[in-house]
């Protein structure tokens, strides 16, 4: 993939610009939105931006895809690159956009690195670049055609048909179509956007896991209301403002995080509101008559903080081998001692041929993937979602 020229110099200087990226991309993205304030006020997320997450998950990809390139030169990373390119869809990136962020990313490169940055550094660097953005174009033109959309046109407008309260932070939202298209598919496990117009003529995107039956004809999502500083633009706008009879823009649903059609044991361990697209899960398994073991494990702060908990109980129940394991940090009425605290794998019995689904807290999913490995799972076997920027690479 990489030129033999190229792949020794980029070998030669990865960790000098692996351990600069952070400070390379803390210049780009000022110097790309003082150009382009456009991509902040409608594309990026400007939480994730206040809070630096979006340069720790930039810096952790671009770094493991040129430790990829390098290390394995045979072997295109097409995981990492398929999870980015379904954001990217999800988002409405257009190839167009790819080389305005050559531009000002190259150009913070040389302003933090200087002289080090010599013609045939930057030239290897580049290659870099095209080769990633090249196949993300080529990943995301596809996932497009897939959803019958024109590049970065997937929007339509839905209206909100109900509103459930689930807790006082987490309400869930059932959407119908505003008119009479078609709706397109999805998978159990994946999410879609939803943009939403704010008070300062911003129109800012978030993903929202879908928790319906994958053969729904409606949409439903689950939004926790996200406090702190900053506090969630789009899921208090959501609580705050959105009523039955609203209109909202969603796109078509993408997402890799997805059931399979294998026939064995499968676990799907959750954490806070990373229930959601379990729940879709559970559905579609109830809905297939699956016969071998489902072992549902959750944890969370307080049980009244557990959203979607009776939903998850009663589809866990209709499964012939279902197990639901739950952890509550704080429990608010009696509580297996066994199952209180933080998840614990150890006294499980995990069945051979597992597959398991992860979606929570990064802290959580790196603890449960652990005690997986540990127990014996294939690391291949092993699936996991992130909501917002994916930091695992950029963590690990």
């Amino acid at each position: 993939m990489l030129s033999p020229r190229s792949t020794e110099v980029v070998r030669a200087t990865l960790p000098v610009i692996g351990g600069a990226i952070n400070d390379i991309t803390a210049v780009f993205y000022p110097r790309m939105f003082a150009a382009h304030p456009e991509l902040l006020r409608d594309l990026f997320n400007r939480g994730n931006q206040a809070a630096g997450t979006q340069k720790q998950a930039l810096a952790g990809s671009i770094a493991a895809f040129a430790t990829a390139l390098v290390e394995h030169p045979d072997v295109r990373p097409d995981a990492m690159l398929g999870r980015i390119a379904h954001k990217h869809a999800s988002l409405g990136v257009l190839p167009e956009q790819y080389p305005i962020v050559h531009e000002h990313l190259f150009a913070a490169i040389v302003e933090v690195l200087g002289d080090a940055v010599t013609e045939e550094v930057a030239a290897a660097w580049d290659e870099v670049y095209w080769l990633m953005a090249n196949a993300l174009i080529e990943i995301e033109r596809r996932l497009y055609a897939g959803q019958g959309a024109t590049s970065g046109g997937s929007w339509r407008p839905w209206v909100v048909a109900e509103r459930v309260e689930e807790t006082g932070a987490v309400a869930t939202f059932r959407l119908r179509p505003a008119d009479d298209a078609e709706v397109a598919p999805f998978r159990a496990g994946q999410y879609v956007s939803v943009r939403v117009p704010l008070e300062d003529g911003a129109r800012q995107i978030r993903q929202y896991s879908l928790t319906d039956a994958p053969g729904a004809r409606e949409r439903t999502i689950t939004v926790k209301r996200e406090e702190g500083d900053p506090a969630g633009e789009v899921s208090n706008r959501l609580h705050d403002t959105v009523r039955v009879g609203d209109t909202l823009e969603l796109s078509a649903p993408y997402g890799d995080l997805v059931l399979d059609d294998a026939d064995g044991p499968v676990l799907l361990a959750s954490a806070g509101i990373g229930c959601t697209p379990i729940v879709a899960m559970l559905k579609r398994l109830v809905e297939d008559g699956h016969e071998a073991p489902v072992i549902a494990v959750h944890g969370d702060r307080t049980r009244s903080g557990h959203a979607l908990r009776d939903e998850r109980a009663t589809l866990i129940g209709k499964l012939a081998e279902g197990s639901d394991l739950t952890w509550y940090e704080t429990p608010e009425q009696p509580w297996p001692a066994e199952r209180t605290g933080l998840v614990d794998l150890s006294g499980v019995e995990l069945p051979e041929g597992l597959r398991a689904y992860l979606c929570g807290p990064l802290p959580f999913m790196r603890a449960v993937r652990t005690q997986l490995i540990d127990a014996g799972v294939p690391a291949s076997a092993i699936h996991y979602e992130v909501f917002g920027p994916d930091l695992w690479l950029a963590s690990a």
